[in-house]
C-alpha cells in the first residue's frame, strides 16, 4: 500500500471522509510535525539490519530508562520513560542500543532546516517536533496539505527518518491530529469539522489533561471532549479551578488563539546521569562530569548557541538534591570550559565519601554563537580546546559519536545514559 493510500485509510478510520489527507484545508495554516520514534529511528540509521525488529534505546543498567522504542517494541508494551528492567521483561528479545545524543542533534538540525526552508515561522518544541505557520508559504509552495506532504517527503529523503503531520486551523488541533495519524501519517482537520472531530474523543485527548485530571473528569461523568464542551463553564471552574477550567472549556470547542512563535531558543542545555549503583568514588564522579560536559558542549555547538552559566546538580542516595551555579566571564560552547566550571563547583562542595545517585551538568544564559564576542587572551595558543572540539565534531559526524572520546574516559565508566522521552 502506498503512502497516500495508507493516509486515506487512516482518514476513513476516523469515521468521517472529510477528515483525512484529502480534506478541505482552507484556513488550515498551522502544521504540527512530529518525528516517528525519533531516537530509535535515528539509531537504526547506523543499524539497518535491525529495521523491522523490536529495538529499545536507553540505559542498560538496573536504573536505566527507555529513551525510545521502535513500533515493533511498542507493540509488546514498551514505551518511553519505562524502566529498562520492565522493558526487558516485556520484550526479552529486543535489541538494546545506547543513545547517540550528538547524532540525534545533527539529524534534528537537518530536519529543522527543512522546516525553515518552507517557512520562517517555525516553533520547535523539542529535537523531534515543531509547529509551523505556513500562511506565508501558500502562494509559493502550495496548499497546506501539499506543504505537509512535501515536508514528509523531504525529511525522509534527506534525513532517512519519517514524520507525521497534523494540518489544522489551531495549534491544539494540529498537535492532536499528528498524534492520531502516527506513524508516517498526514491528517487534515478542516475548519468547519473541528468540533465534530473533537467531541467524540476521550477527555484525555485535551491538551493538559493527564491521568489524574482525566480520572477527576470521569468521576464527574465527563468522559468525552463533547461532555466537557456541553458542561456549564461555571461548573468546570468550580471543579477544576479558574485556570484549568477555562482552559479546557476553550479547547473543548477547538478554540486556541496561540500563534506559532518562531525561533524560540532553548533557555538551557543539559544532561544528567543516574548511576547504576550509588557512587562514593570521586574519580568516577569526575569522569562522569567530564563526559556530561562534553555532551552538553556538543549540543550547544550543534544548536549554534553559547552559554555563560554552568550549573552542577548532585542527588544523594537519600534523594536529597542540591544545585550550584557559576557564571563565566564570557559565553562558551567549549567542552573544557564547561568541565572546568563543573569540576570547581564539585570541589567547592567538599563532599567526603558521600554516596551519589545522580550528577548533572547544565549550561544556561544562552545566546546565539554568531552574536558572541570572545575576549582574546595574550597567552592563548593558536590552536586549543575550541579547535579540538570542532575536530571532534567533524570526526563524530563522519564516523559516529562513539568513534572518538576523551582519553580519560577510556578507563571505563560506571552508569548509564540519562533519560528522555520520545514518541
Amino acid at each position: 500500500m502506498s503512502r497516500s493510500q495508507l493516509d486515506r485509510t487512516r482518514g476513513a478510520a476516523h469515521g468521517d471522509a472529510v477528515v483525512g489527507p484529502d480534506a478541505d484545508d482552507s484556513g488550515c495554516t498551522v502544521l504540527h510535525v512530529d518525528m516517528d520514534a525519533f531516537y530509535a529511528s535515528v539509531s537504526l540509521l547506523d543499524h539497518p539490519e535491525l529495521v523491522g525488529t523490536p529495538v529499545v534505546v536507553g540505559g542498560a543498567g538496573g536504573r536505566g530508562v527507555v529513551l525510545s522504542a521502535t513500533y515493533e517494541a511498542r507493540a509488546l508494551g514498551v514505551h518511553s520513560a519505562m524502566p529498562m528492567s520492565r522493558a526487558r521483561r516485556l520484550a526479552p528479545h529486543a535489541v538494546v542500543l545506547r543513545p547517540e545524543h550528538r547524532r540525534y542533534a545533527d539529524v534534528s538540525a537537518g530536519v529543522m532546516e527543512v522546516f525553515r526552508s518552507v517557512t520562517p515561522a517555525v516553533e520547535p518544541l523539542s529535537l523531534d517536533e515543531a509547529f509551523l505557520d505556513v500562511s506565508g508559504a501558500l502562494r509559493r509552495v502550495g496548499r497546506p496539505r501539499e506543504i505537509a506532504a512535501e515536508i514528509r517527503r523531504r525529511v525522509e529523503d534527506e534525513q532517512g527518518v519519517t514524520c507525521s503531520v497534523g494540518v489544522a486551523p489551531t495549534k491544539f488541533v494540529a498537535k492532536l491530529a499528528s498524534s492520531r495519524c502516527k506513524p508516517d501519517g498526514l491528517l487534515v482537520v478542516p475548519v468547519d469539522r473541528v468540533v465534530d472531530y473533537l467531541h467524540p474523543l476521550p477527555v484525555s485527548a485535551l491538551w493538559g489533561v493527564g491521568e489524574k485530571t482525566a480520572e477527576h473528569l470521569e468521576r464527574l461523568g465527563l468522559r468525552t471532549v463533547g461532555d466537557v464542551a456541553h458542561t456549564p463553564r461555571a461548573t468546570l471552574l468550580r471543579a477544576l479551578g479558574a485556570t484549568s477550567g477555562a482552559h479546557l472549556a476553550e479547547l473543548a470547542w477547538g478554540r486556541d488563539p496561540r500563534p506559532v512563535v518562531p525561533h524560540a531558543r532553548e533557555k538551557s542545555v543539559g544532561a544528567e546521569e543516574t548511576f547504576s549503583s550509588d557512587v562514593d568514588d570521586e574519580s568516577v564522579v569526575l569522569r562522569e562530569l567530564l563526559r556530561l560536559s562534553g555532551l552538553v558542549a556538543s549540543r550547544l555547538r550543534a544548536a549554534g548557541t553559547v552559554g555563560r552559566t554552568v550549573t552542577l546538580k548532585v542527588r544523594f542516595a537519600d534523594f536529597a538534591t542540591i544545585t550550584r551555579s557559576r557564571t563565566l566571564d564570557e559565553a562558551t560552547d567549549v567542552s573544557q570550559d564547561v568541565y572546568t566550571a563543573a569540576r570547581r563547583l564539585w570541589e567547592a562542595l567538599r563532599l567526603e565519601r558521600a554516596r551519589i545517585r545522580l550528577v548533572g551538568v547544565r549550561v544556561e544564559g544562552l545566546s546565539a554563537a554568531a552574536d558572541a564576542h570572545r575576549q582574546l587572551r595574550l597567552d592563548e595558543r593558536e590552536h586549543g580546546w575550541r579547535e579540538a572540539d570542532r575536530a571532534t565534531d567533524r570526526a563524530a559526524a563522519r564516523f559516529g559519536a562513539s568513534s572518538i572520546t576523551t582519553a580519560s574516559l577510556l578507563r571505563g565508566r560506571r552508569g548509564d545514559p540519562g533519560s528522555g522521552v520520545d514518541r
